[in-house]
């Protein structure tokens, strides 16, 4: 798992430009499928061969996109002004490389200011080393997107890099597909498109798959920093179930199932309750009729920043939480 999620959280992939993640994950996981299809809005659809065709149809999904940056102007001297592609935070942000899908690497500049209260993106410029507007056009163009750009490590057993949010989600999807000797629900692994500006690529997929039930596999943010957020939440710990957020209530069903399933298993695990933020499964929960939904967290620190840490325990436990979900019999 640890080469797979190297290999995913150093691409780049800000929502709408997933296509590397999306090529990479498919290529992994083609020999364990049924059946593979990109649809519409470039999400990747893929029907596991150890499931059973008639089964209960069950949905898993991660996001393959990541935070990003956008050009909106470029001004006479080469210096790139630029906005969100999603939730990206100011203040992590100065002095930091992003690259752009042409490989092109920046730094991002701040004028000056008079407090930390005035730095916001408006503020802020990227920096290619051009030094005219037309020599910064030869190499990026308005509505070019930009990742950050940071290399995956190790700490005492604890991944950082860019981009965990959510590639470590795909990342668990890909080692349940290689683990799932049989199963006796169809399953349906999707890795989705466009999280992180309105849940956008699980709105179709859902859709499109039309399961019995989803769980979304994806980050939430801890509590067990120096005056952190109040949060229930720690890494190495177990796998969280989300009990809800602030987009979605999770299906009570399977909620209980879940918990009772990593407590028959010994698998640790922790509730989360988050108070702001959602997942995939808030467009799954709300597709069609309705689907009973609920999400697999693995605990992060530093989200949305260059190096979000996730500890490897944690996500080992969240495939064995899945496989075992997906092993036995499902009654909500």
């Amino acid at each position: 798992m640890q080469e797979t999620l190297k290999q995913l959280c150093e691409l780049y992939g800000p929502s709408g430009s997933e296509d590397a993640v999306r090529q990479a994950i498919r290529e992994a996981v083609s020999d364990l499928a049924s059946q593979t299809r990109v649809d519409a809005l470039g999400n990747l659809i893929v029907r596991a061969k150890a499931g059973t065709p008639g089964g209960k149809r069950v949905m898993l999904a991660a996001h393959m996109d990541e935070i990003g940056l956008v050009v909106n102007h470029i001004d006479e001297k080469g210096f790139i002004r630029f906005g969100r592609v999603g939730g990206i935070r100011p203040i992590g942000l100065v002095g930091q490389r992003v690259r752009f899908a042409s490989g092109q690497i920046g730094v991002v500049g701040i004028e000056p200011v008079e407090s930390n209260n005035d730095v916001d993106l408006p503020k802020m410029y990227i920096d290619v080393g051009a030094t005219s507007r037309e020599e910064a056009e030869k190499i990026v163009h308005i509505g070019d997107t930009a990742c950050l750009d940071r290399h995956f490590s190790l700490a005492n057993g604890r991944a950082v890099c860019k981009a965990m949010d959510d590639r470590v989600g795909c990342t668990v999807q890909v080692a349940v597909l290689r683990a799932l000797q049989q199963s006796p629900h169809d399953i349906y692994v999707v890795f989705t498109t466009q999280e992180e500006v309105g849940v956008r690529g699980a709105t179709t997929s859902a859709y499109g798959v039309a399961p019995d039930l989803g769980v979304a596999v994806d980050i939430t943010p801890t509590g067990d920093t120096p005056e952190a957020r109040p949060m229930a939440v720690s890494l190495g710990k177990g796998p969280a179930v989300k009990v809800m957020d602030s987009g979605m209530l999770a299906h009570p069903g399977l909620k209980d199932l879940l918990i009772r399933t990593a407590e028959a298993h010994g698998i640790p695990y922790q509730r989360e309750v988050l108070l702001w933020g959602s997942t995939d499964a808030r467009a799954i929960q709300t597709t069609q009729a309705g689907i009973p939904a609920g999400t697999v967290s693995i605990p992060t620190r530093y989200a949305h920043s260059p190096s979000e840490m996730v500890d490897m325990q944690d996500v080992a436990n969240a495939v064995r939480l899945l496989l075992a979900l997906l092993e036995g019999p499902i009654d909500l």
